[in-house]
């Protein structure tokens, strides 16, 4: 199935139903006076976290969301139907943001037509105004308000005025252009290099099945697990697709998946220890960290710990010890993930992080 994570869409509620110009009609009343009703709301359009939805794919395929209008007035007083609200499902961590209106799209005006290729510019979420932050499952956000229905002309009688036939149309429900964006929800993050052992890592730690294979980019969108432990702790863990250097200025997955990063509260930099694809670990490692300071500044101040996967491999050993030299007074794991070595270390220190740091927001 398709992942995504940001997607523009353009949003435009109910209008609200117009009132009713009515007279009452009966025998006996010649003059009933007016009984038109009012007109019904615009049904809102309003988005909902939902624990069974985890991107953005549903806005992908219909990014145009509408509701419904509200209903017109009637005589004999009878109130138009107000329309249903329009709930749309997203997953928890998203945010949604007002588009400038450079990147609106505007009318086609053939006058305005110009054979020269112009360079679109390219959407950036620092572009654009937040408007909410969807952190918590069941959380709703308006994202469209709809039109308040129009009044009857029973509203405008008065002694001056026994036969009135004025009315006000309903409001126009609010439209705009929006973009919404995923920024996966995980205690820890593992970040690493492509085929540094990320996938196979979190496949040992949790439940989560997550495609591995001996190439790069096997990981294509982010995979959240949970870890459990025996008094039903429980904490998530998620796999950032492979970075490399360049990633802050957008290259390869680039700014696609380096956003997920920063929900992250713990970072767990997986380093092929071995170098089986003819790389450092230590200028990898050094790599990651400069990337991460260029996109975001605030990760350097974030608990971090070094996973040295592969262990089992040849020069390994000697590559740690040189590891060791090279990035002194850090948190070292050593492991062997395919062997599901060293496993029960990191648990056990994801735990110890976890306590920790709910300890410090409590005191907070």
């Amino acid at each position: 199935m398709k992942f995504v994570d940001q997607i523009r869409v353009h949003g435009l509620a109910g209008d609200g139903g117009k009132g009713c110009v009515s007279f009452r009609r009966e025998k006996y009343v010649p003059r009933g006076g007016p009984n038109g009703g009012d007109g019904g709301n615009g049904g809102d359009i309003i988005l909902v976290t939902d624990s069974h939805t985890d991107n953005l794919v549903s806005l992908y395929y219909e990014p145009i969301i509408r509701a419904e209008k509200g209903g017109f007035g009637q005589g004999k007083d009878k109130h138009g139907k107000s329309a249903p609200h329009r709930y749309v499902k997203v997953p928890v961590g998203t945010l949604v943001y007002r588009l400038p209106e450079a990147f609106t799209p505007k009318p086609h005006d053939p006058e305005d037509f110009d054979e020269t290729p112009r360079e679109k510019p390219k959407l950036q979420a620092a572009d654009c105004e937040l408007l909410a932050d969807l952190t918590e499952l069941g959380q709703e956000y308006v994202l469209c308000k709809g039109g308040k229905g129009g009044k009857g002309n029973t509203h405008f009688k008065s002694s001056l005025n026994r036969a009135p036939r004025q009315f006000t149309p309903g409001e126009e429900g609010e439209e705009g252009w929006f973009l919404v964006e995923l920024r996966t929800i995980a205690f820890a993050g593992l970040v690493g290099f492509p085929n540094a052992g990320k996938s196979t890592l979190l496949g040992k730690l949790s439940s989560a099945h997550p495609k591995v294979a001996p190439y790069p980019f096997t990981t294509l969108n982010p995979v959240v697990g949970v870890v459990e432990y025996d008094d039903f702790q429980r904490l998530t863990v998620a796999d950032i697709p492979g970075l490399i250097d360049g990633a802050s200025e957008n290259k390869g997955l680039g700014h696609e998946f380096l956003r997920h990063i920063v929900r992250c509260r713990l970072l767990l930099f997986v380093v092929d220890m071995a170098g089986s694809e003819g790389r450092d670990p230590v200028a990898d490692f050094k790599t990651l960290r400069a990337e991460l300071d260029l996109y975001d500044p605030t990760l350097s101040s974030r608990p971090w710990a070094v996973i040295a996967n592969k262990m089992d491999l040849e020069s390994a050993a000697e590559n740690l010890k040189h590891f060791k030299r090279s990035v002194r007074k850090a948190k070292i794991i050593p492991i062997s993930a395919n062997n599901v070595e060293g496993i029960s270390e990191v648990r056990e220190y994801l735990r110890e992080e976890l306590a920790k740091i709910g300890a410090e927001n409590n005191a907070a």
